[in-house]
């Protein structure tokens, strides 16, 4: 029995050594895998303590605790960060391909540039031209018309808007046109001139933009399509009607040439924009306007018309008459209420058309307010220059500034492929287009530091966070309303989006005021496309109604898609 007993403890020691060297074993690879995990998150977190320090962000106890830990307060500070910003920093320099031809491109465009007000009395200012350049505007829109003394004037005919010198614009233009962007910049002409002043614009626009100016093609050997953002960086097209290779034979001075140079706003292809000038005309002097008369021919002059070298308008027939007829370098415009029937009625035919061909669209005459359109619509069928009234405030514009705001703020966009397919076609009106569509959780969490109103009262606020991309991916979901809290509203509302073209989509967050039942104010925004969305606990800036920063007004969201 003895002998049984001491050989039941041995083998029971036995036993307990193994399994205490077993567990010595894991202990000591749990211990190792610790400290490399350790190591892991000191390393970031020493990352992320540097990267506050080189920017100032850290008090100086925080620095004598470089390597040891991370405050709340720095904690704070870096998710206030442009690093934990909503919107993807690397789009914030261009990372698009730039060397696909012009086609391929959404392009910032300004209509009428060169009104700060309304379509009838507003004040026409160099300033304005300052100000769209320095959004990144790359299309810009000039009213010709005649001076006294030759000298061509600038304003919107048959109205009381001021007048400025078309000298005075193009000065400007040379002054500012890249200093935000390298890429080439287009001046719209709206040509109402004598040809003697048409001549006069010619010498101004050589003599002033020099070498800056494009006159002649480019060299490289010509593809059938036309160049590049990059083949054109630092270099002003102009778009506006040009003579006939014939025309030009028969008549080198261009007296026999009648050509409309309207580039399509007083064109026979929209009656819509002439008869509205037709009743400015009789509503601010009805008794030197009669009755209406048939539309004056104007002559092109051929100096003006050697200027036009990629970007020549013609009128707008049919998809099928540009298909067949239409030149890679001629462009057509119109206004809103046709290029909307034509996306409703021939959505795909659209696409088809602005992969080969530029088209300019801009808001019809009776907008005397200088009020916008929706330019979503018109990017949904790939428009390249879908131009607004810069100078008006609102949901157009903040759309347009979150849509260019990607890719540096250059001006140039590049269109999705779903766009570009010469292989599938694309009609934005169809409600499916892919059998798995892309899920979007976004969390609106809380806010900080809104802004309150003059009166000093707390807001009610509560978060409308909006889609805006083909029809049946436009949506818009609201949070609760938090009542008289403006310093840090606590909301914690999950919202779920299912979307069939996350490329072509951009995502709005707007804080209102619920100030009755059924109204509510602006507060902020902020608009970015969703491809620059980045996933996580992120910080989103919000913005004022004119574009600017409401810094520290802001929202904090978690974002997630899949």
């Amino acid at each position: 029995k003895q002998q049984n007993k001491e050989n039941n403890n041995t083998r029971l020691t036995t036993s307990l050594c193994c399994s205490i060297t077993k567990d010595l074993t894991f202990f000591t690879l749990w211990y190792d895998l610790q400290a490399k995990l350790r190591a892991i998150i000191y390393c970031t977190v020493a990352e992320f303590q540097i990267k506050l320090t080189q920017t100032a962000e850290c008090n100086r106890s925080t620095r004598c605790n470089l390597y040891r830990s991370m405050t709340f307060e720095g904690f704070l500070r870096y998710m206030e960060s442009r690093d934990c910003c909503v919107f993807d920093r690397a789009h914030a320099s261009v990372y698009q391909d730039m060397d696909q031809p012009l086609t391929s491109y959404f392009i910032s465009s300004s209509h009428n540039t060169y009104l700060t007000g309304d379509q009838l009395v507003g004040k026409s200012h160099l300033d304005a031209y300052v100000c769209a350049l320095r959004k990144g505007c790359r299309c810009l829109e000039i009213d010709c018309w005649d001076g006294p003394d030759m000298e061509p004037v600038v304003y919107h005919g048959y109205t009381l808007t001021t007048k400025i010198l078309f000298k005075d614009v193009i000065t400007t233009v040379e002054q500012h046109a890249f200093e935000v962007s390298a890429y080439p910049v287009i001046l719209s002409l709206e040509n109402h001139c004598s040809q003697e002043q048409q001549e006069v614009m010619a010498q101004y626009l050589i003599s002033i933009l020099g070498e800056k100016l494009l006159r002649t093609p480019l060299d490289h050997p010509t593809t059938g399509d036309l160049p590049s953002p990059n083949d054109l960086k630092y270099k002003i097209l102009i778009k506006n009607k040009k003579l006939k290779p014939q025309i030009k034979a028969e008549d080198a001075s261009g007296t026999e040439a009648e050509e409309s140079i309207d580039e399509g706003e007083d064109d026979d292809d929209d009656d819509e924009e002439d008869e509205d000038l037709q009743s400015k005309a009789k509503f601010w002097s009805p008794k030197k306007a009669g009755p209406k008369k048939e539309k004056k021919k104007v002559v092109v002059a051929k100096a003006l018309s050697d200027l036009v070298v990629y970007t020549t308008s013609v009128k707008f027939i049919s998809f099928s008459h540009s298909k067949d007829n239409q030149n890679y370098y001629e462009n057509t415009s119109m206004a809103e209420k046709k290029a909307r029937k034509l996306a409703k009625a021939s959505g795909a035919d659209f696409v088809r058309h602005n992969q080969k061909f530029l088209s300019r669209i801009y808001p019809a005459g009776s907008r005397t307010s200088s009020s916008n359109y929706n330019p979503q619509e018109f990017w949904n069928v790939g428009a390249q220059l879908v131009a607004l009234n810069f100078q008006s405030l609102g949901l157009p514009m903040d759309l347009n500034d979150g849509r260019f705001q990607d890719n540096g703020g250059c001006g140039y966009i590049l269109k999705p492929a779903v766009l570009m397919s010469s292989q599938k076609s694309f009609d934005p009106s169809c409600s499916q287009h892919r059998l798995k569509p892309t899920h979007l959780l976004l969390k609106v969490i809380s806010g900080s530091n809104l802004p309150v109103p003059r009166s000093g009262k707390a807001l009610d606020p509560f978060v409308r966070l909006e889609i805006y991309g083909i029809a049946s991916d436009s949506r818009r979901k609201s949070t609760h309303t938090i009542k008289n809290n403006s310093l840090n509203p606590y909301w914690d509302a999950d919202m779920n989006f299912s979307i069939s073209v996350p490329e072509l989509c951009l995502i709005r967050f707007c804080v209102r005021d619920q100030t009755s039942l059924l109204s509510s104010e602006f507060v902020g925004q902020y608009t970015l496309p969703f491809t620059s969305l980045k996933k996580g606990y992120r910080w989103v800036p919000l913005r004022s109604r004119d574009g600017c920063s409401l810094d520290p007004a802001s929202l904090f969201v978690f974002v997630w898609y899949s």
